[in-house]
């Protein structure tokens, strides 16, 4: 129930759609119906961990399409726009029949390693995990000016990967945009200091689903320090000395008063 009146009213709904996924997504269409059905003017879901974004193709026979369902809902149940962060793969966007804001992580963590680390610095080199993250580490390199190291890795079967070659390694600053059981990013971590010779090795991504064994493997990795984003809540048990959680709240705060007002979101990441 929503407790006054939203008829005419601009209203922002704020849910991540992490675990309890199903809860949480049914959650989220619910209050959308129910903001429809009050006449509300305009509905804006916002929802900083998109779930289900990895099944965004058929990878084999009578796979579903996750992604393109669950847009499907949200457009359904009545939302008149999505603003969400780093989804997983930038063609979802494609899957809305609606307006998506997809925001960047990268408008926290850039700030935060040059905080840390400087700009320019001949010894730090920011790595991507595997051939999918290359975009998304170069956009760092460039706003950090340093340079770039791409990991090279096979997966042979979901979840696992090997790490068959490594191109350059330094003071190392691994980046992707979800870490899910931590396998690839402790692969990549140790093969860092023990094939590539690297003297440190950092990480960072947006979202921290953290399932299964990906805390015990972040433990006993040689990751000095890892920088997640809260789109999705860290649960106590889950909590580590090395794992350094940074707000989004600034650069949702700053979309939904910008989406509020009519004007160019886009410019909050010049």
């Amino acid at each position: 129930s929503i407790m006054e009146s939203v008829r005419g009213s601009d209203v922002f709904l704020v849910q991540s759609t992490c675990g309890p996924v199903n809860n949480n997504l049914m959650e989220l269409l619910i209050m959308i119906d129910s903001c429809k059905r009050a006449s509300a003017g305009r509905i804006t879901a916002v929802i900083p961990y998109f779930g289900y974004a990895r099944q965004d193709r058929k990878s084999k026979a009578r796979d579903p399409i996750s992604a393109k369902l669950v847009a499907n809902l949200i457009t359904a149940a009545g939302a008149d726009r999505v603003l969400t962060m780093d989804l997983h793969a930038a063609q979802i966007q494609g899957f809305f029949d609606i307006p998506v804001d997809n925001m960047l992580g990268s408008s926290v963590l850039i700030p935060y390693i040059a905080g840390k680390f400087g700009v320019g610095t001949d010894d730090t080199v920011i790595v991507s995990p595997d051939l999918g993250s290359v975009t998304r580490a170069r956009k760092f390199t460039e706003k950090l000016d340093m340079p770039l190291a791409i990991i090279d890795k096979r997966r042979p079967k979901a979840n696992v990967s090997e790490v068959m070659n490594i191109i350059e390694g330094k003071k190392c600053i691994l980046v992707d945009d979800l870490i899910d059981t931590a396998g690839t990013l402790c692969h990549a971590a140790d093969a860092l200091v023990e094939k590539g010779g690297a003297t440190e090795v950092y990480a960072c991504a947006t979202h921290g689903v953290l399932s299964g064994p990906a805390i015990e493997r972040i433990k006993d990795s040689p990751i000095k320090e890892l920088a997640i984003l809260d789109t999705i809540p860290l649960a106590s048990e889950k909590k580590l000395d090395k794992i350094n959680v940074l707000s989004v709240a600034p650069v949702f705060t700053e979309a939904i008063a910008r989406i509020y007002e009519e004007v160019s979101v886009s410019t909050l990441f010049d």
